[in-house]
């Protein structure tokens, strides 16, 4: 009989495509880890990874196991479910893996509304980026991760994950103040210096990604994970960026102009958001880059009565945000509103 504590070493081989990072995701030695691997070899009766270079990958039969893996571990996610069911799940902690913009715009709300709702319910926070927060969740470091959709990463169809769209925000161009292309499509920034994320943050590559429809490759001369300092660097005129537009609210936007990403005018006046009077402002409101944000977790779990209040939650007040839902239709909420304040040709401040 094949012992599963065994498939979650071969997912975790796989996924990490060493032993060594297999090693420190499950906690266990990489001595232990090949072991694991033998006497899981051994039950099978072939070989299920070879050397590749530094890492290993999967044979044939590996990849046959693999998938079989996914469906077993989440069967055991639903039986795990359904146990916790039974005896009512009232109490309980989950850990989120979840980035910064997150954790402030749909996170921290959805704490706040469960300490009513479900005060046996204690949410543990691990602040990962997008990336991150998928490896957190799959290695068992997390129950649920809150995460960014990007090229190379695991997409709708992962047998592992059972994912929950929440939101899509637009980026804003953000532009040192009284900027020559302040009211320019974005095809015509490829001579800019740029500011944005390391490679490997999902940001990066969306952002990549939209230069790349625009016709150019964007010339990254200083990198941040954090947007204040990416805006920072903006307004001391160091580049441009494009940053999502919830990671701007309620940030001081001192010395810098915000625009939609977009070809299109539209003129609006006298628009009020968050306080802030913005008469007489140009809009370019044409649909851009967008950083779809969705939570996950290992599939088999969704129904998981400590997790099912809190996704429920996130749900609810990722609607509110009135960004697009899973179906692409936008809401006419804050987001709405906050794009429509933004200065198309002047500075934002708060």
């Amino acid at each position: 009989m094949i012992d599963t504590r065994r498939l979650r070493t071969l997912r975790a081989v796989a996924d990490h495509g060493t032993v060594t990072a297999a090693a420190a995701a499950l906690h266990l030695t990489p001595s232990a880890v090949s072991q694991q691997l033998v006497a899981l070899e051994h039950e099978v009766g072939h070989r299920l990874f070879v050397r590749d270079g530094r890492g290993v990958r999967l044979t044939a039969v590996g990849k046959i196991m693999l998938g079989h893996t996914n469906e077993v571990l989440a069967q055991l996610e639903r039986a795990e479910a359904e146990v916790a069911a039974y005896s009512s799940g009232e109490a309980g902690e989950v850990t989120v893996a979840c980035f910064a913009t997150a954790i402030s715009a749909v996170l921290s709300p959805a704490i706040t509304s469960l300490r009513a709702a479900a005060p046996g319910l204690q949410v543990r926070v691990r602040d990962a980026e997008g990336d991150q927060s998928l490896t957190m969740l799959l290695d068992g470091e997390a129950d649920v991760a809150i995460a960014v959709e990007y090229r190379g990463g695991p997409d709708i169809t992962d047998r592992r994950l059972h994912r929950l769209p929440l939101y899509a925000e637009p980026f804003d161009l953000v532009l040192p103040e009284g900027h020559a292309l302040a009211a320019a499509p974005l095809s015509a920034f490829g001579e800019q210096t740029w500011i944005g994320p390391y490679p490997g943050n999902p940001v990066h590559d969306v952002i990549a990604f939209a230069c790349e429809q625009a016709g150019f490759t964007p010339r990254f001369a200083h990198c941040s994970d954090d947007f204040r300092a990416v805006v920072a660097l903006v307004g001391a005129g160091a580049g441009v960026a494009l940053v999502p537009r919830l990671a701007l609210r309620d940030m001081a936007l001192s010395g810098v102009t915000v625009s939609g990403v977009t070809v299109s005018d539209v003129t609006v006046s006298d628009v009020t958001v968050s306080s802030v009077t913005a008469p007489g402002v140009t809009v370019h409101h044409v649909p851009g880059p967008e950083r779809r944000v969705f939570a996950a977790v290992r599939r088999g779990a969704d129904s998981h009565p400590l997790l099912r209040p809190l996704l429920d939650t996130l749900r609810e007040l990722a609607g509110s945000l009135g960004t697009s839902d899973a179906s692409g239709r936008t809401g006419e909420t804050v987001l709405d509103g906050y794009a429509r304040a933004i200065p198309m040709t002047s500075a934002n401040r708060s």
